[in-house]
């Protein structure tokens, strides 16, 4: 099997896998097959299976014991599965997983760059998205107006462009990821805009470090609040 094909494989794997632990064929605490045997069932080689697992493992689905074998540690909440086919989870998630690092960086060049006219364009596109979650819709435009604005405010174009050549695919786990905010507690919503507003106040304050961290933390909580579950 070349080496091209077994992330595609992997991914297959991951899903199918998520969708039993969905269904709990898979229960919280309960033991998964041994890699052989899931190899076996989803007719793919160990290495597919065990790069399937360590992916679990990070979205922190699934833990490991040692001499063992892998342990379900949570079930993700199935409302998942009314607003994202089960096959492009895994798409969400990496999408995710790339916007960690590009956009922490681009967070703190922001802060080191950003001049008034970029301040402002922040500041109106978070007063659009406060507004949109005031009106409890779905705000996925304004998300990601806030999160171009701060790209643009690092004066480098390339951050941009990522962005809006992934435009897409960002706004599909934008809508999943609030979509299942407006399903939780209020709770949920506020420390969302507080996550947004974190990381303005540390560009505004020209602290890069802190508009880095603060970035990073925030795409990988929305990551993480799409697996909250038991």
């Amino acid at each position: 099997m070349s080496e091209t094909r077994r992330p595609l494989l992997a991914d297959q794997v991951y899903d199918q896998l998520l969708a039993k632990i969905l269904e709990e064929e898979f229960p919280v605490n309960s033991r998964l097959p041994p890699e052989e045997v899931l190899a076996q069932n989803f007719g793919v080689s160990r290495p597919v299976v065990r790069a399937a697992l360590a992916r679990l493992r990070d979205d922190e689905i699934i833990h490991s014991r040692r001499g063992s074998g892998s342990y379900v540690l949570r079930r993700p909440d199935r409302q998942l599965i009314s607003f994202v086919p089960l096959e492009s989870v895994s798409g969400v998630q990496r999408c995710y997983e790339f916007r960690i690092d590009v956009e922490g960086a681009a967070a703190a060049w922001a802060a080191r760059r950003r001049d008034d006219e970029d301040i402002a364009a922040m500041d109106r596109a978070y007063r659009v998205m406060e507004r949109t979650y005031q009106e409890n819709a779905l705000g996925v435009e304004a998300d990601l107006m806030l999160h171009l604005a701060v790209a643009r405010a690092s004066k480098n174009p390339f951050f941009a462009s990522v962005l809006e050549s992934l435009g897409e695919q960002i706004a599909y786990g934008v809508k999943l990821s609030r979509s299942l905010t407006l399903l939780d507690v209020p709770v949920r919503q506020e420390l969302v805009l507080a996550e947004h507003r974190a990381i303005l106040e540390a560009i505004r304050l020209e602290q890069p470090e802190v508009a880095a961290a603060t970035m990073r933390h925030h795409i990988t909580a929305a990551k993480d609040r799409m697996f909250v579950g038991s």
